[in-house]
């Protein structure tokens, strides 16, 4: 995963299985999606690979935080699941969602709630994702 995208830190170093909790992420990983589409937010065209190579925290330089959600987190956290790769060990996605989106905006809510889920299940379980 490319850490300068990321507000996750790689966990490279446990080799424990994680299988379970690698079922859990990836059905999680499907809600910001729904949620996205169901909001509009979900961009039909990708941004120029350019804005894709953004070395800014969450390409804030090039993206939209939506977009940097469904271009380069989801993707990414796709890949890694899909390559049975080591997966993040501490995340900290949701302090920028909650800079990014309007408070009250219940759709930003939502969002926000199923980023911090993910947090959790990343930063709580590093021990047996790996």
């Amino acid at each position: 995963m490319d850490k300068t995208a990321s507000a996750c830190k790689d966990n490279l170093d446990d080799d424990v299985n994680g299988g379970p909790v690698r079922d859990q992420l990836s059905q999680l990983l499907q809600t910001p999606e729904s949620e996205l589409r169901l909001q509009g937010r979900w961009d039909a065209t990708a941004p120029s690979p350019n804005a894709l190579r953004s070395t800014q925290p969450f390409a804030i330089d090039t993206l939209t935080f939506d977009q940097w959600l469904q271009w380069i987190l989801l993707p990414k956290m796709h890949e890694l699941l899909l390559h049975q790769l080591p997966l993040p060990d501490n995340c900290a996605i949701q302090p920028m969602a909650e800079e990014v989106y309007d408070n009250d905006d219940s759709g930003a809510l939502r969002l926000i709630t199923i980023i911090a889920e993910i947090d959790s299940l990343l930063t709580e379980h590093h021990g047996g994702l790996n």
